[in-house]
């Protein structure tokens, strides 16, 4: 949902995650893990929050094409002139989720590397910006380090040689209790932020909380102030001041 919205925003739909204003421009996202009605049902829930214009820009500049069930794969030529025609002339490709644009070895370091080599081709040739979503590892998915710069699965170079890293991380027990939140409801909330940023200024953390049809929108949460201990007062009483 969260590329999603990225991309309607960039297409000129409206900011519900108080990133940033972008200017408009042509997206395509390509989901090859989920099931065209599961796309369209998250496309229903988020054009509830369009207005009239909005829906015009997002109808004219974002284009979506399920892949699954097509095996696309960046090491093959054909898949690869595929998409750089579809990119020519787009700010934004996003691809949801790596892993179903491959048939590589996760782990191999040679093998991301020319994985990643092939997406650093398409964006120099045609000038649009790749953005793929990517899973944790089961480690940093069990200990709630899903914000750390090494918590992607596979190789670290899939990390390494990318510009941007942003991610994801679900709102633990002890955050619930520092930011208020009773503890059935922590799940509606996700934390993001950006750990790896090589141009630009650093982005500050924020929470979205999860709304109807899984859309997310800007939480400012406050911190729950803290009980403190009341302080003992003694008083001394004596008929010398200087006591």
């Amino acid at each position: 949902m969260l590329a999603l919205q990225l991309a309607s925003q960039i297409a000129g739909g409206p900011d519900l995650l108080g990133i940033n204003s972008f200017a408009i421009g042509k997206v395509v996202y390509l989901p090859a893990e989920d099931p065209p009605i599961a796309i369209m049902h998250r496309l229903y829930a988020l054009g509830s929050y369009f207005n009239e214009d909005e829906r015009i820009n997002v109808s004219e500049h974002l284009h979506i094409e399920p892949l699954i069930g097509r095996s696309p794969n960046l090491m093959s030529i054909a898949w690869v002139d595929a998409l750089k025609r579809i990119s020519d002339g787009k700010s934004l490709l996003v691809l949801d989720t790596l892993r179903r644009f491959h048939v590589e070895d996760e782990n191999s370091s040679g093998a991301m590397s020319s994985v990643i080599g092939v997406l650093e081709s398409i964006a120099s040739e045609t000038g649009c910006t790749i953005m793929f979503l990517h899973h944790l590892n089961k480690s940093a998915a069990f200990t709630g380090m899903g914000d750390a710069p090494q918590a992607s699965r596979g190789a670290s170079v899939l990390v390494d040689n990318i510009r941007c890293q942003a991610f994801l991380s679900n709102m633990t027990s002890a955050e619930a209790k520092e930011w208020g939140i009773c503890d059935h409801q922590r799940r509606s909330y996700v934390r993001f932020g950006i750990n790896k940023a090589n141009y630009g200024t650093p982005y500050p953390d924020c929470w979205f909380k999860r709304h109807g049809g899984g859309v997310l929108k800007l939480e400012p949460l406050r911190r729950k102030s803290k009980r403190q201990a009341p302080v003992s007062k003694v008083m001394v009483r004596s008929e010398d001041d200087n006591w």
